[in-house]
């Protein structure tokens, strides 16, 4: 979100999937779509059925890269590299969109300044991809009439995520593959409405609709709305509480639907600080590692069946979620137990007792306060199955994309212009070594879910269980086998897995997820090094070391 908004004012994707089916060229960056995100990718194999050219960039040869007509499988952490490469190749060739750079954005000169030192051998020497195949996705992107780049958590998980993602940003303005029908960006989100999380205003600089806490404007409206003065500074992102509760500056914590016990990197010290608070909130579905740590445990709704409301996908579409059941036992609905929370700390919230009516209710106050949301009445949404936004109006709809007002005749209509970003190219933070020569990447699996809290509970066909995925050619080089178990070692912890040998990989790199961590806790191994801009941790980019182990061996990791 925070690369999207710093460049265009609005974190979300700029298309509809619907635009994918038709579009020319797709590029998958750091995205294995096919598991991570399948009905996306259903869109996909349509855009592909329909003639379209799909690259893939990603260290391993994922289950979407086997779909594509060419896979870049670049160096973990090489990303910025890439795209440089890719722009200068662009610029060099004469294919830059000059209509839209000369019209629509700024700071090109300092941008080409930025790339130019990424020659196609420099590429190819410093992200591991052949430079002809490096010169193939520069021409087809660039030639492309619409072209869609699509990105997820593996290239957002990095101590420079939301530089990551600028530099695609920047393709796309480069190329004027954006605020046109079939030409987009587009990032998948990692977890369920996390683009409606963040349209709602739960991130720390935004209020509802993405506006900006230090605008006086907007805090003046909220604050109008509300009774209230809204703070005039940033909030704290996830890294930064746990910044606080390390200095001592935050001695309660109250978690709503979050696993950090279990999700966050360095596990070890995430525990030992939530363990240290005075006191602990989690209110939830499941009794989750964190729900074991708590002081008081809320027990919640689960939001697609036991709730009214909302949620907004990643194509920006906000869609009415319906009763159907009532919770089970002591559970509640999250809205209820909020406002009882309210209640006993002297602020009655006067939306009524009957969910329908309480959610609409809420909603309505979203609507008044949000100007994106401002045409999305329940009636509407209902009508309409769903409406992506900006919907400003009740008596029409707006275009699928976004920013077209890029293309517009008059500067007055354009606005704000969309700036290119020359980040710099910054390798891992952690770089492997002789102690630890291997490195490590994670990811998810296509029938399990973040920390498996909520798919733990149910068996599947697909499923193999966790391990430690290595290329045949470090398996040889080890002595390894499947089903081996090993002892996986990093500078923070250690932790063993049974081996899976995995053709999609090439020597050096290693993968796991992490959605067992009752079995095999990854999350002791990674890295909690993080970006500043927006606090995510650099989960893809971890040095570790294996060690073969005898049959007496196995269950010592953990007392290393």
């Amino acid at each position: 979100m925070v690369g999207l908004a710093a460049v265009f004012g609005a974190g979300g994707g700029t298309s509809s999937f619907a635009e994918i089916d038709d579009t020319d060229v797709v590029v998958l960056w750091g995205s294995n779509a096919r598991e991570a995100h399948p009905i996306f990718f259903h869109h996909v194999l349509k855009a592909v059925h329909n003639g379209a050219r799909l690259f893939v960039v990603d260290p391993r040869r994922s289950a979407s890269a086997r779909w594509a007509d060419v896979w870049l499988g670049n160096h973990v952490g090489t990303d910025i590299a890439l795209s440089h490469t890719i722009a200068r190749e662009i610029i060099h060739a004469g294919l830059a969109n000059a209509a839209c750079i000369e019209r629509a954005t700024s700071g090109f000169a300092e941008y080409c300044a930025a790339v130019e030192p990424f020659t196609l051998d420099r590429g190819a020497a410093v992200t591991g991809v052949p430079a002809d195949a490096i010169r193939e996705l520069a021409h087809a992107y660039a030639r492309a009439d619409r072209a869609q780049m699509c990105w997820t958590l593996g290239i957002t998980e990095h101590h420079n995520g939301v530089d990551n993602v600028l530099a695609l940003i920047n393709l796309a303005l480069l190329c004027g593959h954006v605020g046109r029908h079939g030409s987009g960006l587009n990032p998948l989100r990692g977890q369920n409405n996390v683009q409606g999380g963040g349209d709602m205003g739960a991130i720390p600089n935004r209020l509802a609709g993405f506006q900006d806490i230090l605008d006086p404007d907007v805090r003046a409206r909220f604050g109008a709305a509300w009774g209230v003065t809204i703070q005039d500074h940033y909030g704290w992102h996830l890294t930064q509480m746990f910044e606080a509760m390390e200095r001592g500056a935050m001695r309660a914590v109250y978690v709503i639907g979050e696993n950090p016990a279990q999700s966050e990197a360095d596990k070890t010290r995430a525990v030992h600080l939530l363990e240290g608070l005075d006191h602990l909130v989690v209110q939830d579905i499941f009794l989750t590692k964190t729900a074991e740590l708590a002081d008081v445990v809320l027990p919640g709704s689960a939001s697609w069946c036991e709730s009214e409301g909302t949620v907004t996908n990643s194509e920006r579409r906000v869609q009415r979620c319906r009763k159907a059941l009532d919770p089970p036992g002591d559970a509640r609905d999250d809205i209820w137990i909020i406002r009882q929370i309210c209640t006993r700390l002297g602020h009655e919230w006067s939306y009524g007792t009957e969910p329908r009516a309480v959610a609409e209710a809420v909603w309505e106050e979203v609507r008044s306060l949000s100007p994106m949301h401002a045409g999305m009445s329940y009636r509407r949404l209902d009508e309409l199955d769903g409406i992506q936004w900006p919907c400003p109006h009740e008596d029409r709809l707006e275009p699928s994309f976004l920013h077209g007002r890029l293309w517009a005749d008059d500067p007055a209509e354009r606005g704000r212009l969309a700036p290119f970003s020359p980040v710099v190219d910054d390798p891992p933070v952690e770089a492997v070594s002789a102690d630890y020569p291997l490195r490590l990447t994670t990811g998810r699996r296509l029938d399990s879910y973040n920390t498996g809290v909520q798919s733990g509970g149910f068996r599947s066909p697909l499923r193999f269980g966790e391990s430690i995925d290595v290329s045949p050619e470090d398996a040889a080089t080890m002595g390894l086998h499947d089903t081996d178990v090993v002892r996986v070692s990093s500078r923070r912890g250690a932790l063993e897995a049974p081996v899976r040998i995995d053709t999609s990989l090439r020597p050096g790199l290693v993968f796991m997820t992490f959605h067992f961590p009752d079995e095999v806790d990854t999350n002791l191994l990674t890295i909690d090094a993080t970006d500043p801009k927006s606090g995510t941790a650099e989960f893809k980019a971890t040095a570790v070391r294996i060690d073969k182990l005898a049959p007496a061996e196995i269950g010592a990791a953990a007392a290393h």
